[in-house]
């Protein structure tokens, strides 16, 4: 393996020196999520429901509600770094997704890998929930690719973003109600290599519903998958 530094990690250091990063939820300077920022998350952590991840706040029942009467249909189970709402997460993600902040992936893959360690979360290949084509080219990236990169360098996990396509254009879930988010994403996701027998981390930035995870997971099971676990910065409360 080369110690050489690439050319994009000069440029980066060269940036940071003209341009030090600064809090994207503080301002201070140093860190683009500084670290009493980082301390501050409203960070997830068990007891959670076993399938959808929410905090149970008891460890006697291991199934939510919501899982027992409407469950998620492919999804092994889904876990989250932190809450969404009232938390630095929150800038940080509207930065990368929004505003182009590409190189903020890095600090938010270090949230991702912490919350693999705390649930004790392991798979043979990595991939991102992945964009519409023609929302990639209006965005120029999809966001869960760049998370998902940065977060296989850390716990050496194998990427694939690839196999896992959509395979139409859907609204933005941030304007539906849980019903319609579910409909939305229905039938949209394409496996279009044979994943059999192995066990999938699904990478994506916010977990409302759980629908994009869950149908990622059919088209990904449809095509051999045995595990599918969906792995998300921020959920919804």
């Amino acid at each position: 393996m080369s110690l050489l530094p690439t050319s994009q990690s000069i440029l980066q250091t060269s940036l940071n020196l003209l341009f030090p990063p600064s809090c994207l939820n503080c301002q201070a300077t140093g860190r683009w999520l500084c670290r009493q920022c980082r301390d501050a998350l409203p960070t997830i952590s068990t007891p959670v429901c076993e399938r959808c991840g929410m905090p149970s706040g008891t460890s006697s029942d291991s199934i939510c509600f919501q899982c027992k009467n409407n469950p998620l249909l492919s999804i092994d189970l889904v876990r989250s770094a932190a809450y969404f709402e009232d938390s630095p997460l929150r800038p940080a993600i509207h930065a990368l997704k929004y505003k182009g902040r590409k190189v903020v992936a890095q600090e938010l893959a270090e949230i991702l890998a912490e919350a693999c360690e705390r649930f004790g979360l392991g798979a043979d290949i990595m991939m991102p929930v992945p964009l519409h084509q023609a929302r990639l080219r209006k965005r120029g990236f999809n966001q869960s690719e760049l998370l998902a990169r940065s977060l296989s360098k850390l716990n050496n996990i194998s990427l694939d973003t690839q196999a896992l396509i959509r395979t139409r254009a859907t609204k933005s879930q941030m304007e539906l109600s849980a019903g319609e988010r579910h409909e939305n994403v229905k039938d949209a996701f394409e496996c279009c290599r044979s994943v059999t027998g192995q066990t999938v981390l699904l990478i994506d930035d916010v977990c409302t519903t759980g629908s994009t995870l869950d149908y990622c997971a059919t088209a990904l099971k449809a095509n051999g998958a045995k595990t599918v676990i969906g792995l998300t910065l921020a959920r919804a409360r």
